[in-house]
């Protein structure tokens, strides 16, 4: 069957996919039927990683690597009960109260099971601990089995599992995405969209271009890192999705970015201070070509530049972030016009980058 899409219809075809931390293989296999036609040569990491290779005119050895995670948050199966629950371990981070009566799919990806996440009804819990959040201990996985026997048909210990959830248009003509796994499934769709494109001119490229479809970010664990030694780039633009904290209540010096005013470019975070020539390269090239881009306000998070930067002799890194409401949970929201914009601000780079060189 051939998964080749493109636009919307490729964001969607992403985001849908199966693929959380450890589990990323449907999603690379996704990516690889994508991008097919599209590069010089595949090179792919004992990780799991896919890297696409365009190669320059040689007027420069410089490297560039464009860099996405593949993974989305997610869970693992950790014990299932006598009564057929299923206990799990989160990838999500401490927040439970994205998960109560949640639809889920678990399993591997060739054995996949739906469920919902299942928590004490409110009337049965303790007044004085209504207004706390249920501890992880305390919520399971219904797949609505009646037994361990039965359960085990399906599922097992050490399977992985993610949120089920459409992806949604909505707002004025449409212009807000809601998904899971937007984080950053937006950063492979614009990779694989900016491939297309630079391999159909690529003649007048000046640098080897890396793209680099990468696993494991959301456990902090950093499989690009692994990438990152085995490119040894000059220069990286990572591309990623950020929380925005843009809603009624969060102070505003707390707010990191607005959706709808384009991606957003970091200084720095909490894990990497980023290179000041390639950040304001960025910049430049978004006022003076007129493309919506705005400074991420707030020092938060981190991602895999952390891991890129520190790599071999080191790595100028800078990233362009999609700014992503109510992040991390089955309901990522961002701007259309964001994605948009950040598509036409990396091809803008990119040529910037190629005079330059």
């Amino acid at each position: 069957m051939n998964r080749k899409t493109e636009g919307i219809d490729l964001l969607r075809a992403l985001c849908l996919e199966f693929g959380p931390s450890g589990c990323e293989d449907r999603v690379a296999d996704l990516i690889k039927e994508n991008i097919e036609g599209s590069y010089d040569e595949l090179i792919e990491d004992r990780m799991g990683g896919v890297v696409a290779l365009i190669r320059g005119n040689g007027k420069t050895d410089k490297k560039l690597m464009l860099n996405a995670h593949m993974d989305e948050v997610g869970f693992m199966v950790r014990e299932i009960r006598d009564d057929g629950l299923i206990c799990f371990s989160s990838m999500m981070g401490p927040d439970t109260r994205i998960m109560a009566g949640r639809k889920v799919t678990v399993g591997v990806p060739e054995r996949l099971t739906r469920g919902v996440m299942a928590i004490k009804p409110v009337h049965t819990v303790d007044r004085g601990d209504r207004d706390k959040s249920a501890p992880i201990d305390e919520i399971y996985i219904d797949i609505g089995a009646s037994s361990k026997e039965e359960a085990e048909k399906y599922v097992k210990i050490g399977d992985y599992g993610t949120f089920e959830s459409d992806f949604v248009q909505f707002g004025e003509n449409g212009r807000m995405l809601k998904a899971k796994a937007l984080d950053d499934r937006l950063g492979c769709a614009l990779m694989i969209e900016t491939m297309r494109k630079i391999y159909a001119n690529k003649d007048n490229l000046t640098y080897d271009v890396y793209f680099a479809f990468t696993c494991r970010e959301e456990l902090g664990m950093g499989g690009v890192k692994c990438t990152a030694h085995k490119v040894r780039p000059d220069y990286a633009l990572v591309f990623e999705a950020t929380a925005v904290a843009d809603i009624h209540g969060v102070p505003e010096v707390s707010k990191v970015a607005v959706r709808g005013e384009g991606g957003a470019v970091s200084i720095m975070d909490r894990h990497t201070v980023y290179d000041k020539e390639l950040t304001q390269l960025i910049l430049d090239v978004s006022k003076e070509k007129d493309i919506p881009c705005q400074i991420k306000k707030y020092v938060s998070g981190g991602n895999d530049a952390s891991h890129i930067q520190r790599s071999a002799d080191g790595v100028k890194c800078a990233v362009i972030s999609a700014p992503c409401g109510y992040i991390h949970t089955a309901s990522d929201v961002v701007a259309l016009s964001d994605y948009e914009s950040m598509c036409e601000l990396t091809l803008a780079v990119l040529e910037r980058m190629n005079e330059n060189a």
